[in-house]
């Protein structure tokens, strides 16, 4: 059993397709991001929304963070192939942390100590988690 997991450890493939998860997850992430605040505000009315959220759908660049949401999954799937659940999960965390440092340089959103903070115990977590 150890060895099993020091073997998973040195998947580099495994390890590829997490990166290509969070890659595509990150990127999905900030181009809806960016998109939806082009768009403006939602507005008020229920079939108003709707139709709002509809033609937003149609936006190439959603579409492209959509996509890019698909091929993050297909990635993940690949991933949890490769390794015990438990031990790929924790890299997901990674995104919380590549989000919060790419929307403070490309969507100017502040960077406080609270969200420096808590990226650090992030961090210091998986550290923990992928050391086990």
């Amino acid at each position: 059993m150890r060895e099993e997991k020091m073997n998973e450890r040195f998947d580099l493939t495994g390890h590829f397709y997490i990166v290509l998860t969070l890659l595509f997850t990150v990127y999905g992430q900030l181009v809806l991001k960016w998109q939806m605040g082009q768009a403006g505000t939602m507005p008020e009315g229920g079939t108003d929304k709707i139709l709002f959220l509809l033609q937003q759908f149609f936006n190439p660049w959603i579409i492209s963070g959509l996509f890019s949401a698909f091929l993050a999954s297909l990635a993940w799937m690949a991933a949890v192939t490769r390794f015990e659940l438990n031990y790929a999960y924790p890299f997901m965390s990674l995104a919380f942390v590549i989000v919060m440092l790419f929307s403070v340089v490309f969507l100017n959103e502040p960077l406080t100590p609270q969200g420096i903070f808590g990226t650090l115990m992030v961090v210091a977590g998986l550290v923990v988690i992928a050391r086990a």
